[in-house]
């Protein structure tokens, strides 16, 4: 087992190991499975709803890759069964007592799937690749920003040096975006990563298609799983196949005919149906870090003034528009940090509440006192609206259709833009709108310091502060987060900055982040779920044709 010592992690850990798997499903996937003899061979299908256009983990921050990045990849670390910090990569780390030195002990024999070997000069070239400029890190680079550099002490030791204590470390580096890649490949051809990743996992890509299709193929000789995974040696499978299926309703009507195995991102309005069929088994999980909210760009109008920000909450029922959207399986949200979260503070519940009479109040004071002949109020010669681009797509968001509805009540224009998705992704990182929805899934709670601190505003380094949000008081308790020790040091710290966040008001949070998955029942055997993701996993999977 790990040496830890130094500053614990313990407190975390046990907070882990109540919240991170909690939510709708009636059980775990593992003991829903067969007792029988696992079978090798086979072919797993699996539909999904989209795929990120890269397959490099430090080069994207798509929801998929959690479920994506464990085919191919590995961790330094892992999260065991109770959410504890366990070796998978490196066996053993010592914590030094100031909390800025980390010094990993790795497993040996580990290779890549182009044969070169894992070891500290490995380690050091990952992190330097999540930080490199021109790996455009949208999530990797962020979640190590404290890393100041590292010494390779021999071949299988590495000592990483922090510019400050940072708590959140090893739980970040459990996460599929900071997985670990070929040294060799980030040396010699990292500009073939996307589309050609060499990871040291379970599965190797065979073939991808971009927005088709992923093939992969089972890796021969792979014997370093995680141990809570409570399975030694290669997969079972001998290959799984992914085909993007845009399409909710054809992602559930394939799964009901056979013609997929398991899918992902299941649809809401079809989850009753599925959760009711004994042939199969649905998984309706909450995400740790942030729930879905539209975040206001508060570095401009209208929502650089906090009396728009709060009537346009005030503004909307989110249960209705909840309830309209999840079909009943989401989870209504009236804060900025997923309940399923370590530290979550319930005391911050019940603040933002629907109020249409108090947002005409604020919209009032704030001089937006006359209405057009459409009803949408203006305040000198300009109407108030807001602007969110979105992807482009065959049928508009259900969701923002609906906040159009709930805010215009009360005068305000919700406009909706639609673009293709690499000008999206320009439109997001130039900050030229006026909201943009989104969430954003974390095993740890400094999801706060990486949507909300002003360090995270995108600059030199591409960040996720995507409300703009710049506030000193928030900063200075959003770091001291960061460096608390676990325990009540840390809990104080965390629930300080999630009040700050309600008077602060940088977005409007609507429902937790839902996991929803199903697969067949007699079919699919030895599916267990992630430790720091809830998404299923599939290295000791089998089929039972």
């Amino acid at each position: 087992m790990p040496v830890t010592r130094g500053r614990s992690t313990l407190g975390l850990a046990l907070l882990m190991s109540a919240t991170l798997l909690s939510g709708c499903a009636s059980g775990s996937a593992a003991e829903k499975s067969s007792t029988g003899d696992p079978v090798d061979g086979g072919t797993l299908a699996l539909s999904i709803s989209t795929e990120p256009g890269c397959l490099d983990s430090h080069s994207i921050s798509a929801t998929q890759h959690q479920l994506l990045g464990r085919i191919i990849y590995d961790n330094l670390v892992t999260l065991d069964e109770d959410g504890n910090i366990a070796p998978y990569l490196a066996k053993s780390w010592d914590i030094s007592e100031d909390g800025k030195t980390y010094t990993f002990t790795l497993e040996e024999g580990v290779t890549f799937s182009d044969g070169s070997p894992w070891n500290a000069e490995v380690l050091g070239q990952n992190f330097e690749h999540m930080r490199d400029p021109a790996t455009k890190s949208p999530l990797a680079a962020a979640y190590i920003a404290p890393y100041v550099d590292g010494t390779v002490i021999d071949e299988y030791t590495f000592e990483a040096h922090l510019s400050y204590a940072y708590t959140p470390f090893l739980y970040n580096l459990a996460q599929s975006w900071l997985a670990m890649t070929s040294g060799k490949a980030i040396t010699e051809s990292p500009e073939t990563l996307c589309q050609a990743p060499v990871g040291s996992g379970p599965f190797v890509v065979e073939d991808y298609k971009v927005g088709q299709s992923i093939s992969y193929v089972k890796r021969e000789g792979y014997n370093w799983g995680p141990d809570w995974l409570g399975y030694d040696g290669e997969a079972h499978l001998d290959g799984i196949e992914i085909t993007v299926v845009p399409e909710a309703v054809i992602r559930y009507e394939t799964l009901v005919s056979g013609q997929y195995d398991i899918t992902e991102n299941l649809p809401p309005q079809n989850a009753a149906a599925i959760e009711a069929n004994d042939a199969f088994v649905y998984e309706n999980l909450i995400r740790a870090g942030s729930p879905y909210a539209l975040s206001f760009n508060l570095s401009r109008a209208p929502f650089d003034d906090i009396r728009v920000r709060e009537a346009f909450v005030a503004a909307v029922d989110r249960d209705a528009v909840t309830d309209s959207v999840g079909f009943g399986t989401y989870t209504p949200k009236d804060n900025f940090l997923s309940s399923k979260t370590p530290y979550y503070d319930e005391t911050t519940e019940g603040k933002l509440d629907y109020d249409p009479d108090q947002a005409n109040d604020l919209l009032d004071e704030a001089g937006w006192t006359v209405k057009d002949s459409d009803g949408y109020r203006t305040k000198d010669g300009k109407r108030l609206t807001v602007v969110v681009p979105t992807v482009e797509s065959a049928t508009p968001s259900a969701l923002l259709v609906q906040l159009q509805g709930e805010v215009k009540k009360v005068g305000i224009e919700l406009k909706v833009d639609q673009y293709p998705q690499a000008q999206l992704t320009e439109i997001r990182y130039a900050g030229d709108y006026d909201g943009l929805a989104g969430v954003w899934h974390t095993n740890t709670p400094d999801v706060l310091f990486i949507r909300h601190h002003s360090s995270e505003i995108t600059g030199e380094r591409i960040g996720q502060n995507s409300s703009y949000l710049s506030d000193p008081e928030l900063d200075e308790l959003l770091q001291a987060s960061r460096g608390a020790t676990d325990g009540d040091e840390a809990r104080e710290a965390y629930s300080k900055a999630q009040h700050r966040l309600l008077e602060l008001v940088p977005g409007l949070p609507l429902y937790e982040n839902p996991s929803q998955w199903a697969y067949a029942k007699n079919t699919v055997q030895g599916i267990v779920t992630d430790t720091s993701h809830p998404v299923p996993v599939f290295t000791s999977a089998w089929l039972d044709r």
